[in-house]
């Protein structure tokens, strides 16, 4: 079978080829089909190691929702506050980033103390943004790790 290499200056669409190695060996699948194989690998060689471009439509949306259900974990990390969450107050899903900056006490409640924390992934950036904004509005409800974290941040 032809082999197909990473062209960086080419937008790949599920249709278009391409050659990957595969546990040892050189493995040839249209993009559509290593979204099935590898949607993990596929993300990464276009959002971190930038090598592959691809049809925002076509292409990342499906990905997307493959992330989703073959690695939940890799899909929250990625996702981040842009995670859509069933919040108090709201009628139906909700972007984690809403009440984060509209109402970060709730948020905060929500996500630490209603014990969510594994529906949003916050990064250390976003947890010391939080914990601060609290411990400022509201420093009798903030957990005394969160004020540990903050002071050795």
């Amino acid at each position: 079978m032809d082999s197909y290499p990473i062209d960086s200056e080419k937008i790949y669409f599920s249709s278009d080829y391409l050659s990957l190695e595969c546990e040892g060996e050189q493995k040839t699948l249209k993009i559509g089909e290593w979204l099935l194989v590898d949607p993990v690998r596929i993300h990464k060689m276009i959002v971190k190691e930038k090598v592959l471009q691809v049809d925002p439509y076509e292409v990342m949306g499906p990905l997307v929702s493959k992330l989703r259900r073959a690695d939940y974990e890799y899909y929250r990390r990625i996702t981040g506050l842009n995670m859509m969450i069933d919040f108090p107050g709201y009628s139906s899903e909700v972007r984690a980033r809403i009440p984060y900056d509209t109402d970060p006490i709730a948020f905060y409640k929500w996500w630490r103390k209603g014990k969510h924390e594994n529906a949003v992934y916050l990064s250390p950036a976003w947890q010391f943004k939080l914990f601060q904004k609290v411990a400022e509005m509201e420093p009798k409800i903030i957990l005394k790790k969160d004020l540990e974290f903050l002071k050795a941040f």
